[in-house]
């Protein structure tokens, strides 16, 4: 970094510099923590273990364990699920199960999800960043489907993205986070086909 005149800036003496090396370290160790033994029992001190560092590098960036979960969850959130474009309602829907599939069969989102979930009816903090990071992304990669649909005359004027929310996450989300019975080969493409359907009755 340089001042105005073109002349290097100086860290000032005794600034902590945060190494993002370490910092990742920290967030993939507290993501390995949740799911090995869930909020309640997580520690500092096992997240640091895990990372390979001291305590001291975790107070640096995040004062305590909620701090630092909410942290992660909203950073989940701002990525979010990438809005398909494939040219069709059905291709849309399709896509959009591929990918929430993908994210709820990760070994370590299977644990961590129904555990914050679990929390969040204790804590509103963690309910908060949860819907954030569960509901409001969605909702708008969802917005943005029906929208698309509705122009290419797919939908009807007033489709409710909402409801095709429901109908096109919730039957997944209760197989594989609720009942946890996986998806058969051709699971995504009956209900791809069903909620699109649905949106149409």
């Amino acid at each position: 970094m340089t001042t105005p005149s073109g002349t290097p800036r100086r860290t000032p003496a005794g600034a902590a510099v945060l190494r993002e090396d370490v910092t990742e370290a920290i967030r993939a160790a507290v993501f390995e923590e949740l799911a090995a033994v869930g909020f309640a029992r997580m520690s500092i001190e096992g997240i640091a273990r895990r990372a390979g560092v001291g305590k001291t590098a975790v107070y640096r960036r995040w004062k305590s364990k909620l701090s630092l979960v909410l942290d992660l969850v909203g950073a989940v959130a701002v990525q979010g699920l990438p809005a398909p474009s494939t040219g069709s309602l059905l291709g849309d829907v399709r896509a959009l199960l591929e990918l929430a599939s993908h994210a709820l069969r990760h070994p370590v989102a299977s644990q961590v999800i129904p555990d914050l979930l679990v929390e969040s009816v204790r804590n509103p903090e963690i309910a908060e960043a949860i819907k954030a990071a569960l509901l409001d992304s969605q909702q708008g990669v969802v917005a943005q489907v029906v929208r698309e649909a509705v122009a290419r005359g797919e939908l009807p004027e007033g489709a409710d993205p909402d409801r095709a929310l429901d109908l096109v996450v919730g039957p997944l989300y209760w197989r594989l986070v609720v009942v946890r019975t996986g998806t058969p080969k051709g699971y995504l493409d009956d209900l791809a086909r069903s909620a699109v359907a649905a949106l149409r009755a």
